[in-house]
């Protein structure tokens, strides 16, 4: 497999990777602010709730976040890291991010450094996909008309109670995703993602597993971090890490 051609598959496979944490839980409102913690057992908090109930209130605090999120800035970290039998690339960017309800995007490259194929080929491809998937919230909200969830039980994450879904995608997409779910029990905000892709975006890739961490900015959830690990089917492996940083909300005034 030569460097281009595992560089397409990666693009198509960390398009996912990114869009789906940005798509999913931009931002729940809740209350206070806690950082992600280890989570302890399933079972161990109570859940009174069935799985259909846990994802109406979940779908209602999304429609809740479109109507109160007037828009955000955020300064992130793109890391990505492939390391074969001969071959070692690496790339590095830093990005300025700006939100505008309901369906801007913009960027802005502070700096990047390493491979120039990663960096055209995957970082950027990234945030073009972003943008793409700004336009289009309904391709990929994690929602019941994109997924079936089976409620497997329940953890508390940071000392908070967060219910436990696994969800199946109703389609192969390729910005859909099976795996583990956590939402908070409170604010019924997307909480950690562990997940691999709904439909695997080349033969050159064995296996990917993806993670994303949430945590709340004042009265919003928003991504922490990503990190995503695909194993190449002819040897190797690749890394792809993103840092969001400090992010900076504002809220739209909806008094009559």
């Amino acid at each position: 497999m030569n460097p281009g051609s595992c560089v397409r598959s990666l693009t198509a496979l960390w398009l996912f990777a990114l869009v789906f944490p940005v798509c999913c839980a931009t931002a729940q409102k809740t209350d206070g602010a806690a950082a992600p913690a280890a989570s302890s057992p399933l079972g161990a908090v109570p859940a009174p709730l069935d799985v259909h109930a846990i994802v109406q209130e979940m779908e209602q605090h999304n429609r809740i976040r479109a109507a109160e999120l007037a828009s955000y800035t955020d300064r992130r970290h793109y890391k990505v890291t492939y390391r074969g039998y001969d071959l070692h690339l690496t790339a590095s960017m830093v990005v300025d991010a700006t939100y505008v309800s309901p369906s801007t995007k913009q960027f802005r490259i502070v700096s990047e450094s390493g491979s120039k194929l990663l960096v055209d080929h995957v970082l950027k491809k990234l945030l073009e996909a972003e943008q793409e998937a700004a336009r289009n919230p309904s391709e990929t909200q994690l929602d019941a008309a994109n997924y079936d969830f089976t409620l497997l039980g329940t953890q508390s994450v940071a000392g908070r109670p967060c219910y436990v879904l696994h969800a199946e995608p109703k389609s192969s997409s390729r910005l859909l995703f099976r795996g583990r779910v956590w939402i908070d029990a409170k604010d019924f905000a997307v909480s950690q993602v562990e997940a691999e892709p709904a439909r695997n975006p080349s033969f050159w890739i064995r296996g990917t597993t993806i993670h994303h961490v949430y945590a709340r900015t004042g009265p919003f959830w928003f991504p922490a971090s990503d990190r995503s690990v695909t194993s190449v089917r002819v040897g190797g492996s690749a890394v792809l890490t993103i840092d969001y940083g400090v992010y900076h909300p504002v809220a739209r005034d909806l008094k009559p």
